[in-house]
């Protein structure tokens, strides 16, 4: 992997590939290896005849390990990915955000939609704007001296992903912990770019992709059928409505 300087945090990344750019932003507590090479994404799409770009967000994978909750606000991870692409000089990309990668993904095309060529939002529907909530159990998990010494089922699925992840578990929960910047209905429908909303159908994390795709103009829903937020990232029907989306989109 490559690192770079984001306004004084290290960020790791990888760039293989030619053609149009697309940039992958995984989800909490994952990282490039596990969001996207090893479920076939970054292969996929270099076959496809595309440049790849894959992050790993702050606090996660190889990047900068940061303990203070109000370093990992969205929108600051959200300038963490735009300020990659400037370091690689590329004006425009399509962007693919799983799940937190989504929120992020959201947030820059907001924020910067010059630079997102298009967006999709994987992993992540209609509780991109309802809210998820149950992050104090989370993060208490990620805290516990154990897995063992967690209880709350949903919470120890979190920390067993992350311990599978190798990830540092005290700048996880710092990240969890961070303050929630809030997308309103109102907010996501002001997107002015093509828009994919690809989400698990048993997928209670994310919630409905019709839902959400149906509050930004023009916006598309893949319902990814018989998955839930954790089998849906490999899908063979996920990677083909994806590429079918980048192929169609202006």
């Amino acid at each position: 992997m490559q690192t770079f300087d984001s306004d004084g945090v290290e960020i790791a990344f990888t760039d293989e590939g030619s053609g149009d750019p697309i940039l992958l932003i995984h989800g909490f507590a994952s990282n490039v290896a596990t969001n996207w090479v090893t479920p076939t994404w970054v292969g996929t799409l270099k076959n496809a005849g595309r440049r790849v770009i894959a992050i790993d967000n702050r606090g996660h994978g190889a990047s900068e390990k940061l303990y203070d909750p109000e370093a990992y606000p969205s929108p600051t991870m959200a300038e963490d990915a735009r300020r990659l692409l400037e370091h690689l000089d590329i004006a425009r990309a399509d962007v693919m955000g799983y799940s937190m990668g989504a929120r992020i993904t959201a947030f820059l095309a907001m924020k910067h939609p010059e630079r997102v060529r298009s967006a999709v939002f994987a992993g992540l529907g209609m509780n991109m704007v309802r809210g998820v909530g149950g992050s104090g159990p989370i993060a208490k998990a990620l805290e516990a001296p154990t897995i063992d010494d967690v209880t709350n089922e949903t919470a120890r699925t979190f920390r067993a992903f992350a311990e599978s992840t190798g990830s540092d578990l005290r700048a996880l929960a710092a990240c969890i912990r961070a303050s929630r910047d809030k997308i309103t209905a109102e907010d996501i429908g002001t997107l002015d770019v093509p828009v994919l909303v690809a989400v698990g159908s048993d997928d209670v994390i994310g919630g409905s992709a019709p839902d959400l795709a149906a509050l930004i103009p023009g916006a598309e829903a893949l319902v990814i059928e018989g998955r839930d937020h954790m089998k849906a990232v490999g899908d063979r029907s996920y990677k083909n409505g994806v590429l079918a989306f980048l192929d169609r989109r202006p």
